[in-house]
Protein backbone atom coordinates (compact mmCIF):
# COMPACT_ATOMS: atom_id res chain seq x y z
CA UNK A 1 0.00 0.00 0.00
CA UNK A 2 1.52 3.14 -1.15
CA UNK A 3 0.50 6.53 0.11
CA UNK A 4 0.94 9.98 -1.53
CA UNK A 5 3.72 12.68 0.10
CA UNK A 6 5.82 15.01 -1.98
CA UNK A 7 7.54 12.25 -3.86
CA UNK A 8 10.85 12.38 -2.35
CA UNK A 9 9.65 10.38 -0.11
CA UNK A 10 8.70 6.57 -0.25
CA UNK A 11 6.41 4.64 2.38
CA UNK A 12 5.05 1.57 2.59
CA UNK A 13 3.43 -0.56 5.26
CA UNK A 14 4.65 -3.66 5.61
CA UNK A 15 3.06 -7.27 7.34
CA UNK A 16 0.46 -5.96 10.38
CA UNK A 17 2.13 -3.02 12.34
CA UNK A 18 5.38 -2.05 10.03
CA UNK A 19 5.70 1.32 8.10
CA UNK A 20 8.72 1.49 5.85
CA UNK A 21 10.31 5.03 4.70
CA UNK A 22 12.58 5.16 2.64
CA UNK A 23 14.48 8.65 1.72
CA UNK A 24 17.71 9.20 -0.80
CA UNK A 25 19.83 12.61 0.40
CA UNK A 26 22.78 13.96 -1.51
CA UNK A 27 25.22 13.93 1.79
CA UNK A 28 27.72 10.72 3.04
CA UNK A 29 26.03 9.11 5.18
CA UNK A 30 28.06 10.78 8.37
CA UNK A 31 26.79 13.62 7.80
CA UNK A 32 22.90 11.84 7.60
CA UNK A 33 23.17 10.56 10.58
CA UNK A 34 24.54 13.66 12.47
CA UNK A 35 21.43 15.12 11.68
CA UNK A 36 19.62 12.81 13.34
CA UNK A 37 21.00 12.52 16.33
CA UNK A 38 22.58 16.21 17.19
CA UNK A 39 20.59 18.49 18.78
CA UNK A 40 22.27 21.44 17.24
CA UNK A 41 21.02 19.68 13.93
CA UNK A 42 17.88 18.11 14.61
CA UNK A 43 16.60 22.49 15.34
CA UNK A 44 17.20 23.19 11.97
CA UNK A 45 15.00 20.16 10.06
CA UNK A 46 12.90 18.20 12.30
CA UNK A 47 9.28 18.96 12.11
CA UNK A 48 6.89 19.78 9.21
CA UNK A 49 7.05 23.36 7.48
CA UNK A 50 5.98 25.90 10.08
CA UNK A 51 6.76 23.75 13.13
CA UNK A 52 10.09 24.13 15.41
CA UNK A 53 11.40 21.85 17.70
CA UNK A 54 11.09 24.07 21.25
CA UNK A 55 12.63 21.33 23.40
CA UNK A 56 14.98 19.10 22.02
CA UNK A 57 16.99 16.84 24.76
CA UNK A 58 19.00 13.90 23.29
CA UNK A 59 21.33 11.85 25.49
CA UNK A 60 22.73 9.54 22.38
CA UNK A 61 23.89 6.52 24.03
CA UNK A 62 22.43 3.07 24.42
CA UNK A 63 19.74 3.33 27.09
CA UNK A 64 19.50 7.00 26.65
CA UNK A 65 17.08 9.10 25.55
CA UNK A 66 15.18 11.99 23.64
CA UNK A 67 12.62 14.44 24.75
CA UNK A 68 11.03 16.31 21.49
CA UNK A 69 8.23 18.96 21.88
CA UNK A 70 7.28 20.63 18.83
CA UNK A 71 5.46 23.65 18.29
CA UNK A 72 3.32 24.87 14.96
CA UNK A 73 2.00 27.49 13.95
CA UNK A 74 -0.94 28.03 15.54
CA UNK A 75 0.67 27.18 18.85
CA UNK A 76 -0.62 23.32 18.95
CA UNK A 77 2.73 21.27 20.56
CA UNK A 78 2.92 17.93 20.12
CA UNK A 79 5.64 16.04 22.49
CA UNK A 80 7.14 12.69 21.95
CA UNK A 81 10.15 10.98 23.98
CA UNK A 82 12.34 8.11 23.10
CA UNK A 83 15.08 5.55 24.35
CA UNK A 84 17.73 4.67 22.07
CA UNK A 85 18.16 0.83 21.77
CA UNK A 86 21.10 -0.07 19.62
CA UNK A 87 23.26 2.44 18.02
CA UNK A 88 26.05 1.72 15.67
CA UNK A 89 26.98 5.02 14.26
CA UNK A 90 27.02 6.29 11.10
CA UNK A 91 25.10 2.93 9.78
CA UNK A 92 22.49 2.00 11.99
CA UNK A 93 20.45 2.85 14.77
CA UNK A 94 17.10 1.73 16.65
CA UNK A 95 15.10 3.25 19.17
CA UNK A 96 11.73 3.37 20.82
CA UNK A 97 9.38 6.48 20.79
CA UNK A 98 6.10 7.36 21.84
CA UNK A 99 3.90 10.54 21.43
CA UNK A 100 2.17 12.24 24.37
CA UNK A 101 -1.30 11.98 22.50
CA UNK A 102 -1.33 8.63 20.81
CA UNK A 103 -1.70 5.29 22.26
CA UNK A 104 1.41 2.96 22.35
CA UNK A 105 4.81 2.80 21.81
CA UNK A 106 6.61 2.21 18.30
CA UNK A 107 10.46 0.97 17.73
CA UNK A 108 12.40 2.52 14.89
CA UNK A 109 15.03 0.84 13.26
CA UNK A 110 17.05 3.60 10.84
CA UNK A 111 19.50 2.18 8.62
CA UNK A 112 21.89 4.55 6.72
CA UNK A 113 23.82 3.33 3.35
CA UNK A 114 26.18 5.45 1.54
CA UNK A 115 27.05 5.17 -1.86
CA UNK A 116 28.89 7.18 -4.69
CA UNK A 117 28.22 10.45 -1.84
CA UNK A 118 24.74 9.67 -1.40
CA UNK A 119 22.82 8.15 1.90
CA UNK A 120 19.74 5.67 1.75
CA UNK A 121 17.57 5.93 4.84
CA UNK A 122 15.59 3.13 4.97
CA UNK A 123 13.08 3.91 8.50
CA UNK A 124 11.48 0.88 9.63
CA UNK A 125 8.47 1.37 12.17
CA UNK A 126 7.28 -0.95 14.10
CA UNK A 127 3.70 -0.40 16.29
CA UNK A 128 2.11 -2.37 18.97
CA UNK A 129 -0.95 -3.38 16.42
CA UNK A 130 -2.42 -2.90 13.12
CA UNK A 131 -4.81 -0.37 14.67
CA UNK A 132 -2.22 1.81 16.37
CA UNK A 133 -0.24 1.87 12.96
CA UNK A 134 -3.60 2.72 11.09
CA UNK A 135 -4.37 5.65 13.80
CA UNK A 136 -0.81 7.36 12.94
CA UNK A 137 -0.73 6.58 9.66
CA UNK A 138 -4.29 8.94 9.69
CA UNK A 139 -3.00 11.14 11.87
CA UNK A 140 -0.67 12.73 9.03
CA UNK A 141 2.30 11.27 9.57
CA UNK A 142 3.94 10.42 6.28
CA UNK A 143 3.42 14.16 5.12
CA UNK A 144 5.19 15.76 7.91
CA UNK A 145 8.03 13.36 7.61
CA UNK A 146 8.22 14.16 3.63
CA UNK A 147 8.50 17.86 4.63
CA UNK A 148 10.33 17.01 7.83
CA UNK A 149 13.17 15.23 5.48
CA UNK A 150 12.72 17.70 2.72
CA UNK A 151 14.19 20.56 4.99
CA UNK A 152 17.03 18.20 6.27
CA UNK A 153 17.76 17.34 2.35
CA UNK A 154 17.83 21.54 1.78
CA UNK A 155 20.22 21.88 5.03
CA UNK A 156 22.27 18.81 3.65
CA UNK A 157 22.62 20.76 0.03
CA UNK A 158 23.96 23.48 1.76
CA UNK A 159 26.34 21.83 4.06
CA UNK A 160 30.51 21.26 2.88
CA UNK A 161 30.91 18.00 1.73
Amino acid sequence: MNMKNTGTLKVETAGDCDVVMTRVFDAPRELVYDAFSKPELLKRWFGPHGWHLETCEVDHRVGGGFRFILVGPEGHRMGMRGTYVELAPPERSVHRESFDDYPGESTVSAVFTEVDGKTTLVATVTYPSREVRDIVIASGMEHGAAESYDKLAEILAGSPA
